[in-house]
């Protein structure tokens, strides 16, 4: 259904375009495979925060073959700035105080397209998705992902003049949660998929936002999205979606229960009874392969470990290490509380005492940050530590360490530890969400219960027993790094479920059409 007052004013393909770039003349095509629209706030070819930005350019990628899926972000600076050409293809006028924005469109060398909402005032700042370089968030982050969500919404009616209308939408986060509600207080049809990838960020503001917005009064109801007297992003996708995902089946049943549930486990539970909630999980993309990967220092595969010896060389010296035999523990983390980093600091005098060597790459919190400083400071040759995140070192760390400490409270998927198993790291990990469902305890890696530094060392204990002996060592190694899937081996659920929500949209508009006709 068309909302008047949310239209696109434009007349034709735009001839403006970022950087002077001659203009895209576009014409509509009917593309016999299903149309997808793939809404975030993050994607890792431009743009990466968490695994979200993993996700985002992996999952679309492995659904091209059987999908026209296309990708919507907004247009932060390094996106625009990203020398990836950029031409305009739609308009949209402002509603509420979202500003007026243009739609761009990449198209990448792969073929997967990317849609861009361009609207400076809002995008085109210093730092990163969400807030400044010094991590503050943006006080303005509701009328940003506002704007990405009417935006995705404009273009599921069809109102966004691209030549291009998709058939499903599948939004993703909180940043993307007002897509799904706008469609719904607008009547739209085009059925919608909401996944959560970390209900702890729900994306709230005040619910004297609401005019700003341009939501209806029922967005205050308990029923909607009012939170604890507050406005939720993510309540409104988890709200007005026809679907609800998550990136693991541990995670969708932890969820439901007031240990995970962030105040969201009783609707949660309803969804999950109703069918409405599924868990499916991530895989990790075709890059990660030890023998070609253009990373690491020199490939290797399983059962010949030279390669992986050269790469564990490269990371004593970038992080000042002690060249000897002892066990090197990785951490690829942000360094925030959700990831256990507390519980490392905790474990990390008794993992030197017993031989080992810890490198740490990683930003956050600025409390962990200068704790795992102040660490390496105190054990110098034995901890090393880089505040920051380079994807070269990151990657030569899961290719060279021997175990991966992953010690997070929770994990609603994870892609690190499948990252180090692929290259022969053993995780080390707390049994929680997608942890618990792709370490198997004791063959591809270690896993522990309580979120307690003497459970995690007790884990820590049986790793540095294995390590003693490299026969069983290496089949470990080898183990995992058969274990984890790629994502053209994990689509399959999305592919049933989007189907299932397109082909009950038109059995529901058949009979529609039936009923008219009698």
């Amino acid at each position: 259904m068309r909302n008047a007052a949310v239209t696109a004013h434009f007349d034709g393909v735009s001839t403006l375009a970022i950087r002077q770039q001659p203009p895209l003349h576009l014409q509509c095509q009917q593309s016999p495979k299903k149309k997808i629209l793939f809404v975030t706030s993050e994607f890792a070819d431009l743009v990466k925060v968490g695994g979200l930005g993993d996700v985002s350019a992996a999952l679309p990628r492995a659904l091209m073959p059987r999908y026209d899926i296309r990708v919507l972000i907004p247009g932060y600076r390094m996106i625009v700035d990203s020398g990836q050409p950029i031409r305009i293809v739609g308009e949209l006028s402002g509603h509420a105080a979202l500003p007026a924005c243009r739609i761009g469109r990449m198209d990448l060398e792969d073929g997967l397209i990317v849609y861009v909402v361009l609207c400076p005032e809002l995008y085109e700042r210093e730092g990163n998705p969400y807030g400044d370089a010094n991590g503050r968030d943006w006080p303005d982050n509701h009328i940003r992902f506002a704007r990405l969500g009417l935006a995705a919404a404009d273009i599921a009616a069809g109102t966004a003049c691209i030549n291009w209308c998709p058939e499903l939408l599948h939004a993703n986060d909180w940043p993307a949660g007002l897509a799904p509600a706008y469609m719904a207080w607008r009547e739209q049809t085009t059925p919608s998929v909401f996944t959560i990838h970390n209900l702890a960020y729900q994306g709230l503001c005040a619910p004297e936002c609401r005019p700003e917005l341009g939501l209806p009064e029922a967005a205050l109801s308990s029923e909607s999205m009012e939170f604890y007297g507050k406005l939720s992003f993510l309540k409104a996708g988890l709200t007005y979606a026809n679907h609800i995902t998550t990136v693991s089946q541990t995670y969708a049943r932890e969820i439901t229960t007031a240990d995970f549930g962030y105040g969201l486990e009783g609707m949660l539970k309803l969804k999950a009874d109703a069918g409405l909630l599924s868990g499916i999980a991530n895989g990790i993309d075709e890059s990660w392969q030890p023998m070609s990967d253009p990373h690491l220092i020199t490939g290797f595969c399983a059962r010949q470990w030279q390669g992986k010896r050269a790469n564990a060389r490269y990371v004593e010296r970038i992080f000042g290490l002690d060249p000897d035999a002892g066990p090197l523990f990785a951490v690829v983390s942000r360094l925030v509380q959700q990831k256990g980093i507390d519980l490392t600091l905790q474990v990390a005098e008794r993992i030197v005492a017993g031989g080992g060597r810890i490198a740490i790459i990683g930003r956050g919190e600025p409390e962990l940050e200068a704790a795992v400083a102040e660490l390496s400071e105190h054990y110098p040759g034995r901890i090393g530590v880089n505040v920051g995140f380079n994807e070269t070192d990151a990657r030569r760390m899961f290719a060279g360490s021997d175990f991966l400490l992953m010690p997070s409270r929770f994990e609603p998927c994870g892609l690190s530890q499948m990252y180090a198993q692929r290259f022969g790291s053993l995780p080390i990990a707390r049994r929680t969400g997608g942890l618990a469902d792709t370490i198997e305890d004791g063959v591809t890696g270690f896993l522990f219960r309580e979120a307690t530094a003497e459970a995690y060392f007790e884990a820590i204990e049986r790793a540095l027993n294995v390590f003693k002996y490299p026969e069983l060592l290496n089949a470990m190694r080898c183990k995992a790094m058969a274990s984890p899937l790629y994502w053209e081996q994990s689509v399959a659920p999305y592919d049933r479920l989007y189907t299932e929500l397109v082909d009950e949209l038109e059995r529901n508009a058949s009979q529609q059409q039936v009923r008219r006709s009698r």
